[in-house]
C-alpha cells in the first residue's frame, strides 16, 4: 500500500484567517490558494447565483488595483491565476515564481480587505450581463445544458441548499443591487471565513510573516450565518422520480442520479470507487456493456459529487445511438448499476489503482496540492486529511461496494432524466 506524506504547518491570524504553509523547494514556484467557505449552498431564496456573481466581481478591481489588472500583473510576473465557484466554496488561486509571493498576497489581500469601496453600479451591471451570457452559452444554448438544474430539483427538495444550481436564477441576478452585493461580500468574504494556503518554494516563517503583513489589519467579520434551509433529509429518495425533455438535442440521453452520503461520511469513498468501476475508461462496466457490448451508447460517464451539506449526488449518464430508444438505454444502465452487487476483485483493484494515480498526480502539482490543503481545512478543519485520503480509498473493499450498490443504486433512490430529440 502506497503512503503519502505532505509536510505542512497550520497557523492562524488574530482576525481568524486560517493559514496553511506547505514548503517544497523542488521547483522555484509558489501557489497561493484561498478557499472562502461560501458557495451556492449559502444563498437564500431570491438571492441565488450570488456566490458565482461575486467570483466575477472579484476580478473587477479593488481599492488599489484597477479593473482587470489582477490578471495582467500576475501574467507579467510569469504566473497564472483564476477562480471557481461550486456548491460548498469559492476559491481563488495564483501560481507565481517564488520571488513573486508578495505580489500574489498583496493582490488577494486587497480584494479581501478593500473591495467594497471599489464596487460601482457600472461594474455590477457589466458582470450581470456577463453572467447572463454565460448562462445562455453554457446552459440554455448547449444540448443537454440544463441537466444539473433539472436533476438537482428532482433529488433535493426546495428548502435544501442543493436544490438550485451554482449559476443560480437569472431573475435573481438581474434584481441584485449594489447594496446586495456589498452585504454578501461583508458577510462571507472575511478572514474568519477563509483558508489561505501557501505551498511551494517558501520558508514557512518568512511566508507567514508576509501573510500577516498583508492580511493582518483586515478586521474579523461577524459570525457566519448557518447554511439556510433544511440540510437533513432521508438518505434515499424513497422511489423513482422521472422527467422527460423533448428538445433540440442530436441524440437521446439518459441521466440516472441518486442521493448518496456526503463527503464527510466514510461511505462516500465506496461511492467514489463505484463511479470508477461503472463509468471511467474503456474497461468500465458502462463502456463494456453499453458501448462495446449492446452497442446502444455513443458515450458514457459516471461521477460522485463530493458535497457536504447533508447529502451528495451520484450521477450516471449515457448518450444513445440514433436507433436506440431511451427505454433500452435506461434498461442497460440500470443493469450495469445493479450488477455492481456482483463486482469482481479485479474491477475493484483497477478502480482503486486509477484513483490512486489521480490522487498522486494531484499531489505532485504544487497548485493542486495547495487546493487540496485548502479544501480539507475548509470543509473539515483538518488539512492533515491530505495524508490519509489515499488510505481511505485503498481501504474500500468489495463488501463496501456491494453494500453501497444495494443501499443506494436501487429503484427506491433513482432520479431519471431523459432527453429526446425534438423531432421524435
Amino acid at each position: 500500500m502506497r503512503r503519502v506524506h505532505i509536510d505542512f504547518e497550520q497557523r492562524e491570524l488574530d482576525n481568524g484567517l486560517q493559514v496553511i504553509l506547505a514548503p517544497d523547494s523542488t521547483v522555484p514556484v509558489v501557489a497561493v490558494n484561498l478557499w472562502y467557505r461560501v458557495g451556492s449552498r449559502n444563498e437564500v431564496p431570491g438571492r441565488t447565483g450570488f456566490a458565482h456573481l461575486f467570483e466575477h466581481m472579484m476580478f473587477q478591481g479593488s481599492a488599489h488595483v484597477p479593473k482587470n489588472r489582477h490578471f495582467e500583473l500576475v501574467e507579467r510576473a510569469g504566473g497564472s491565476m483564476n477562480a471557481t465557484t461550486w456548491f460548498d466554496r469559492t476559491n481563488y488561486f495564483e501560481t507565481v515564481p517564488s520571488h513573486q509571493l508578495d505580489l500574489a498576497l498583496w493582490l488577494e489581500s486587497d480584494r479581501m480587505g478593500w473591495m467594497v469601496e471599489a464596487m460601482t453600479q457600472e461594474k455590477l451591471e457589466n458582470q450581470q450581463s456577463v453572467v447572463t451570457e454565460e448562462k445562455k452559452q453554457r446552459y440554455d444554448n448547449q444540448p443537454y445544458g440544463d441537466w444539473d438544474e433539472r436533476l438537482q430539483a428532482l433529488l433535493f427538495p426546495e428548502d435544501h441548499p442543493y436544490h438550485h444550481t451554482v449559476i443560480g436564477s437569472m431573475e435573481d441576478i438581474a434584481a441584485a443591487t449594489l447594496e446586495d452585493v456589498s452585504d454578501f461580500f461583508q458577510t462571507f468574504y472575511v478572514p474568519n471565513n477563509c483558508v489561505l494556503t501557501v505551498a511551494g518554494d517558501i520558508d514557512p516563517d518568512h511566508a507567514f510573516g508576509r501573510v500577516r503583513h498583508y492580511f493582518g489589519e483586515i478586521p474579523r467579520g461577524d459570525d457566519i450565518p448557518p447554511i439556510p434551509g433544511q440540510v437533513n433529509l432521508p438518505e434515499v429518495l424513497g422511489s423513482t422520480v422521472r422527467e422527460t425533455v423533448s428538445t433540440d438535442v442530436p441524440l437521446p440521453r439518459v441521466y440516472l442520479a441518486g442521493r448518496i452520503p456526503p463527503y464527510s461520511d466514510d461511505r462516500f469513498y465506496a461511492a467514489q470507487v463505484a463511479s470508477v468501476v461503472l463509468g471511467r475508461g474503456r474497461a468500465s462496466r458502462f463502456y463494456r456493456g453499453l458501448v462495446r457490448g449492446d452497442r446502444v451508447a455513443k458515450d458514457v460517464g459516471n461521477f460522485a459529487f463530493p458535497l457536504t451539506a447533508g447529502a451528495s449526488m451520484f450521477l450516471a449518464r449515457a448518450t444513445g445511438l440514433p436507433h436506440v430508444t431511451p427505454e433500452d438505454l435506461e434498461r442497460a444502465m440500470v443493469r450495469e448499476m445493479e450488477g455492481l452487487a456482483e463486482v469482481t476483485q479485479a474491477e475493484l483493484d483497477r478502480a482503486r489503482a486509477l484513483l490512486e494515480t489521480q490522487t498522486l498526480a494531484a499531489l505532485e502539482e504544487v497548485a493542486d496540492r495547495a487546493d487540496l490543503l485548502s479544501m480539507f481545512a475548509g470543509l473539515f478543519d483538518d488539512p492533515g486529511r491530505i495524508n490519509r485520503e489515499l488510505e481511505r480509498l485503498q481501504g474500500v473493499t468489495r463488501e463496501d461496494l456491494v453494500r453501497f450498490a444495494e443501499t443506494f443504486l436501487g429503484s427506491d433512490n433513482r432520479a431519471v432524466l431523459t432527453y429526446i430529440p425534438e423531432a421524435e
